[in-house]
């Protein structure tokens, strides 16, 4: 009977210690746990912040190139590349022009007013070159209109080149409108197709960026979610 009781008495103090030891070790393991949440979660916000800045920022850049450079890419109407013929370019007369020259001062300034007239696609149609469509806003009779400054001569010497390399080149690619509202031709646009492209692959890509970084983050909750359901249904 002795020998029995202190049996007993041995296995339940040997109970009691291993269920102390696996209670120890439990705590351990839930404290571990609880500093890996810890430490997760304020990195988790950060990606998630980050994430939000990307895609504010890609809505801000969207919303600069639509007000400028989208806006004046669809409406231009001249569409239509062609190849133009240079029939004549000639210096005609002198414009006038302001530059700044401080604060509220304003002086005048001269530039020549080159003109050239080119055929478009061997159609017979003689028509007006402008250098592009802000050339053709501000002066609809002048080739080029360069920057006004005080030196006229350094305008001339500029136009006057301008003037040589046409009579060089004698066709030139330009651009018309197809529905001929517009009779004048301009040589380049100010934003093409391969220009607009460009300039919408930054934004987007930041836009794409932001929004895998919240979900991949929000991958990852889950994820660490069914990880610990999982490991409650074993337990």
């Amino acid at each position: 009977m002795f020998f029995l009781a202190g049996a007993k008495k041995n296995a339940g103090q040997n109970e009691r210690s291993s269920k102390s030891i696996y209670q120890k070790f439990r705590r351990v393991d839930l404290l571990d746990k609880k500093k890996t949440v810890t430490a997760l979660k304020p990195g988790e916000d950060r990606a998630i912040f980050l994430g939000l800045g990307m895609i504010f920022s890609s809505v801000m850049m969207y919303f600069v190139l639509g007000v400028t450079m989208l806006r004046s890419y669809a409406d231009s109407v001249w569409t239509e590349e062609g190849v133009c013929v240079i029939l004549n370019s000639t210096v005609t007369a002198d414009m006038n022009c302001s530059y700044n020259c401080g604060s509220e001062c304003w002086r005048d300034s001269k530039y020549p007013c080159l003109q050239v007239y080119v055929s478009v696609n061997n159609t017979g149609r003689v028509s007006r070159l402008s250098h592009n469509e802000e050339t053709q806003d501000t002066s609809s009779e002048c080739f080029y209109v360069p920057r006004c400054q005080k030196d006229s001569v350094a305008m001339h010497v500029i136009i006057m080149n301008i003037s040589e390399r046409l009579k060089v080149n004698q066709q030139v690619t330009c651009y018309y409108d197809p529905s001929e509202q517009q009779e004048n031709i301009i040589l380049t646009r100010l934003y093409d197709q391969t220009v607009v492209f460009h300039s919408l692959l930054w934004p987007s890509s930041m836009l794409i960026g932001g929004a895998l970084v919240i979900v991949m983050v929000k991958l990852t909750q889950y994820l660490s979610r069914l990880c610990e359901e999982i490991g409650k249904i074993k337990r």
